[in-house]
């Protein structure tokens, strides 16, 4: 039953299975098992290069096809405007297996070819119409600048001539000339060159022409306001217009030089008003021209894009499910005798009429009337790890498999871990507001998860997301631990009748609370919160607890030995390990737990002895035994069963020291006394020969001969002494320090209650009852303070801080006492988790 129906306790059992494939169905028999998704191929070319396999060539093509995929969909990441891509569930499905399965993909190919070869040149005519436009808006920004220049110079030329130094050659000559004409005609006998250069290097640019030309030079230069945006990676560069006067081609060549060499754009610009005026009109309809074909061209490269965004999602699905299919039959086997593939295999065994149906499914789609066939493997090797979840219990399962990956048929600690871990948590942060707001956000992420669950949410929402219904149960039981510790917001509710009452007060003297006779039904009485002892009461209450949640938690996880031992038949692990860890671990702190109970029981003011102190009763249980002092002895016959408990521990020591290395030893006698050793001291006992045969005969070989090689490793006598040695010591001071850290729960408790507390009194206690409208508004505003501060703090801060802590204690306080942890993940080809990483 156990393996018809499988549980969370245990992984699934899983089987090794050969697959005899035709060649002419094995493309549509893998696609169909990666549909399904329940089979984890094995390598059985692990000899051969990956550049010799069988379908390195498909491979290639399929790679291909994902980059111009890649190509498209970066093209339409960079646009402006955002393009819609149609999602694959909305998108017509590409049929990729049956007889037309190599047509379809060769329409594909060709089709992305023909996409990217448009694209491109559709990008290629884009630049260069961008760069072409860049050109011509540059050239108008300098006619219009340099028109500018020429206009000022014409109004100052005596400026310009009482600045020069009259011992040096005049730059502007022939003055009785210049009279001749009007202000907008002047000409200049000075030869000048113009353009454009980045504004970040115009500093450098005017510092290097001063030293080549020392100073023989006259520049002016104004700002471009509009920045240039590059068409291809959209950065945008801020540019400057220079005109740069000087006499003599030998100045001008170097100016000009100089000006390449540090990135500037040149332009011909005519010293003549006219000329100038023609060129700046002719630039202006050509960049009128431009702008009205570059509009034309991007729009017909929109339409492109958004006609590959129709189907990108779908080609993007086919180009990667037909990779990972090749990839898988490059790890198949080509048998030449029979014109077919082998495959070898884990999957569940629950599963096999599962994949027997799916290889059906398969011939009938390819066309074929040979259908592939399937039979199990006898096999010693360990298999993969499966635990089937779902929705829910993934969260908890992800949790113990970040700690490691169960051994095959181990108890799985991801089943408890679903009360558990709520539970550990919820004893941290044990408050009814709280919880109920950490559980009305995963209520409600769960009610949305239909829609988030196909939206890109983010790296930190997306885990929260994740995590839902941990998030829920760890709400639901922190209201249920809110509730024993009558705490809601670091207010107490007065659910039922309390047990005390407080007696009139009169001016400045401490009231002492009286009991009525009543007790409070269930958790905390509310007469507590308030009392000056509150916190001493509530210390004590809560790290007593802490202890004996410990205890309980860490006795069950060593309880799961049993089952271990008992399914790979090491009964006698159960008397060399569990029994000795059990008494050693309940003769100290079960005990202490049991007087913890026991203290909480007694009625001390009606007992003739005090309440004795538990942690001095156990100091002195080591340092004197048998001696127990009679003012605070806790109950009759405490010394005898104090001296009981310890003789019983320490035996417990030798006990697991010594047990099991001597029965190893005894076996390892008993079986060279029967005359059996294997070569090289190997006392592996291998299959015997006929049943080596049958299974060669069933094709089995290979699986036998790879089973002989990974048979379970051995370990001479003294490296399990050296191990058993390790294990007591860790196992017999980790009881201490594991007991220890439990008290965890109580600290971050305490934190907890007493950062709410802190909240509430500054912030809404001062404005609680303030009179009029300042005390509405005050009200409003602190308290929407509050609510933030409460989620974020408080919810959040604190949420992390004990989900971190509770993970601790499983990780390391439960699952050392009894989980392996020593498999390895069943990774099954699954289109699905391909779907779910991109």
């Amino acid at each position: 039953m156990g393996d018809e129906y499988p549980t969370l306790f245990r992984s699934d059992q899983m089987s090794l299975v050969q697959l005899i494939v035709p060649t002419e169905v094995a493309h549509d028999t893998i696609a169909e098992l990666g549909e399904l998704g329940n089979v984890q191929f094995k390598d059985l070319n692990p000899d051969v290069n990956p550049f010799q396999r069988s379908f390195v060539g498909e491979i290639r093509r399929i790679d291909e096809m994902a980059r111009r995929v890649r190509f498209f969909a970066s093209q339409i990441e960079k646009e402006k405007d955002a393009i819609p891509i149609r999602p694959l569930y909305d998108s017509a499905p590409i049929i990729t297996v049956g007889p037309r399965a190599a047509q379809t993909i060769d329409e594909l190919d060709v089709k992305l070819a023909e996409h990217e070869s448009r694209l491109t040149q559709m990008n290629e005519s884009y630049q260069l119409l961008s760069e072409r436009m860049k050109e011509l808006v540059e050239a108008r920004h300098v006619l219009r600048e340099t028109a500018v220049f020429f206009d000022k110079a014409a109004g100052h030329q005596s400026d310009i001539r009482a600045s020069l130094d009259d011992s040096s050659a005049p730059l502007l000559q022939h003055d009785d000339r210049e009279n001749q004409f009007g202000s907008g005609q002047v000409e200049f006998d000075l030869e000048f060159v113009a353009g454009t250069i980045e504004r970040s290097r115009l500093e450098t640019f005017e510092r290097v022409l001063w030293r080549v030309l020392r100073g023989n030079l006259y520049m002016n230069h104004t700002d471009i306001q509009e920045p240039f945006v590059d068409p291809v990676t959209g950065a945008e560069t801020r540019k400057n217009v220079f005109i740069i006067f000087a006499h003599g081609e030998t100045l001008l060549a170097k100016i000009r030089k100089v000006a390449e060499s540090m990135g500037a754009t040149l332009y011909p610009i005519d010293s003549n008003a006219d000329k100038r005026s023609d060129a700046l009109r002719e630039v202006t309809g050509r960049l009128e021209d431009l702008q009205v074909v570059l509009y034309n061209t991007g729009n017909n490269r929109r339409m492109e894009l958004v006609t590959i965004g129709e189907s990108l999602a779908s080609w993007l699905d086919v180009v990667q499910k037909e990779k990972v299919i090749y990839e898988t039959l490059n790890l198949l086997n080509y048998d030449v005798r029979r014109k077919t593939l082998i495959a070898e295999g884990w999957c569940p065994t629950r599963d096999i009429p599962m994949i027997q149906v799916a290889l059906r499914h398969a011939t009938e789609e390819s066309g074929t009337n040979v259908p592939p066939i399937l039979h199990e493997l006898r096999t010693n090797k360990t298999p993969p790890t499966f635990q089937r979840t779902n929705k829910f219990t993934e969260g908890f399962q992800t949790i113990m498999d970040s700690y490691g990956i169960a051994s095959y048929q181990e108890v799985n600690p991801g089943l408890f871990a679903v009360i558990t871990f709520p539970f550990l948590f919820a004893v941290m942060f044990g408050d009814i507001g709280h919880g109920f707001i950490i559980f009305t956000a995963a209520l409600f992420m769960i009610m949305r998860e239909r829609q988030w669950a196909k939206q890109d949410l983010g790296e930190i929402f997306g885990m929260f997301f994740y995590g839902r219904y941990i998030i829920l149960l760890m709400g639901a039981f922190s209201m249920y631990t809110g509730l024993i510790y009558n705490d809601i917001f670091s207010k107490s509710l007065h659910l039922f009748h309390s047990g005390w009452e407080w007696p009139e007060a009169r001016a400045n003297e401490t009231i002492v609370a009286q009991a009525n006779g009543h007790t409070y039904a269930f958790g905390l009485d509310p007469a507590w919160h308030g009392a000056d002892n509150s916190l001493l009461f509530t210390n004590s209450y809560k790290m007593k607890m802490s202890i004996v949640l410990g205890v309980i938690h860490m006795t069950f996880a060593l309880c799961l030995q049993i089952p271990n031992h008992l399914r790979f038949k090491r009964v006698s692990d159960i008397y060399t390990n569990f029994i000795p860890q059990m008494l050693f671990l309940q003769s100290i702190f079960g005990y202490l737990v049991l007087c913890i109970l026991y203290k909480w029981s007694v009625d001390w003011e009606k007992s003739p002895t005090g309440p004795p102190s538990l942690l001095n009763m156990l100091i002195q249980m080591f340092l004197s035994p048998g001696n127990v002092d009679p003012d605070t002895q806790l109950y009759r016959g405490q010394p005898t069963i104090q001296v009981i408990l310890l003789l019983i521990a320490f035996i417990c020591v030798p006990w697991l020291l010594i047990t099991k290395p001597y029965l190893q030893y005894k076996e390892m006698k008993k079986i060279q006394g029967q005359g059996y050793i294997g070569l090289g001291g190997d006392e592996s006992v291998h299959p015997n020969g006929d049943e080596v045969l049958e299974g060669e005969e069933e094709g089995n070989g290979r699986a036998i001969a790879e089973a002989m090689d990974e048979e379970h490793e051995h370990h001479d006598f003294g490296e399990v002494v050296i191990h058993q040695v390790i294990h007591t010591i860790e196992f017999c001071l980790g009881c201490i320090s594991h007991t220890a850290s439990y008290l965890r729960l109580w600290a971050l408790s305490l934190a907890h209650a007493q950062l709410s507390e802190v909240l509430w009194s500054m912030t809404l206690e001062p404005v609680i009852g303030m009179p009029g409208i300042i005390g509405i508004v005050a009200l409003a505003v602190v308290g929407v303070l509050w609510f933030t501060l409460t989620v974020f703090i408080l919810c959040v801060m604190e949420g992390l801080s004990a989900f971190l802590h509770a993970l601790r204690l499983h990780w390391v306080e439960a699952n050392s006492k009894h989980y392996e942890a020593g498999g390895y993940q069943f990774t099954p080809l699954s289109f699905a988790k391909l779907n779910e990483k991109e």
